[in-house]
């Protein structure tokens, strides 16, 4: 096991230590679900082509702060799929097909005034997933070319995962700037700095969850005064020194210096809201020829 997969083992046994602390007087908190395409963005069936999550948060019930550590649980499930550029006759040089499954524990808390996100995931990948399936009959079903990526498709395996994530927000008069940090091992290892403003006050009482693929924030418990409109634009550089999707039998290299640049609107209504953004990609390999668009839907509901 490397130092990496060891770091991620213990995140989830603090984890599972920390809910069964605050097992008592706990509730659903809200249910968030997002899914990122880029057919929803530059119209393409290419590299980041399609994500989906939901997350579970539970916890005591919602005042608007967070507390101590394990006092807010989100419980995660996302799948992503990642492919070539032609996915009917791949080139040699470009990226192999990745079909990927995460589930994972995460708590959000209060560290001397910042709010941290820290988790755990089990990450499956290869052909046991069944994405590459999935996404073969979806072509099917629109008559889409066939895909022909099973001799450039990533092996099965299995892996942990962990993240951590510090920001703080400084308000401003209609809204807030959000600096961050992250730090990611396991599946992928890399460091990022980034910021996220928003404008309104639409989730300024409520808890907020980014987007792995896209690092959007979208929203994951709605305040209990909440509703409105924001609008939302933020950006993030990243080390990367590997990942899993790109082995070093595949021949392709990562590209280690990496962005996104983002833009959204979320908005309110009753115990749900709705969110679209678009993200732009900054190219995640040596050779991809440059970036993409990807857009990004939500629907988040409150109990």
């Amino acid at each position: 096991m490397t130092k990496f997969n060891c770091w991620a083992c213990a995140l989830l046994c603090v984890l599972s230590s920390g809910t069964a602390a605050v097992a008592q007087g706990r509730e659903t908190l809200g249910v968030g679900i997002v899914s990122s395409n880029d057919i929803l963005g530059d119209g393409a069936d290419r590299w980041r082509t399609g994500a989906f999550q939901i997350s579970v948060l539970r916890g005591p019930a919602w005042t608007g702060v967070l507390g101590a550590p394990g006092s807010v649980m989100e419980y995660r499930f996302r799948g992503e799929i990642v492919a070539p550029d032609n996915l009917s006759t791949p080139s040699a040089d470009d990226r192999p097909y990745v079909g990927a499954l995460w589930a994972g524990a995460h708590t959000h808390f209060d560290w001397r005034g910042f709010d941290v996100s820290a988790g755990a995931d089990v990450v499956a990948v290869g052909e046991q997933t069944g994405l590459r399936g999935l996404h073969s009959s979806i072509h099917d079903m629109f008559s889409q070319p066939d895909l022909d990526v099973e001799n450039v498709q990533i092996e099965d395996g299995f892996y942990l995962h962990g993240t951590l994530e510090i920001a703080r927000d400084i308000a401003f008069s209609g809204g807030a700037i959000r600096p961050f940090m992250e730090l990611q091992a396991g599946a992928r290892d890399l460091a990022r700095v980034g910021m996220d403003v928003t404008f309104g006050s639409f989730g300024e009482d409520g808890l907020r969850l980014r987007s792995p693929v896209t690092g959007q924030r979208v929203e994951g418990v709605t305040g209990p005064d909440d509703g409105g409109l924001s609008f939302l634009v933020g950006g993030d550089w990243a080390y990367v020194n590997r990942s899993i999707y790109l082995p070093a039998s595949s021949g392709i290299s990562v590209e280690e210096s990496q962005y996104r640049l983002r833009l959204g609107v979320n908005y309110g209504f009753g115990s749900a809201n709705l969110f679209y953004g678009l993200t732009y990609l900054s190219e995640e390999f040596v050779g991809q020829n440059e970036g993409q668009l990807v857009g990004s839907l939500t629907l988040g509901i409150l109990f």
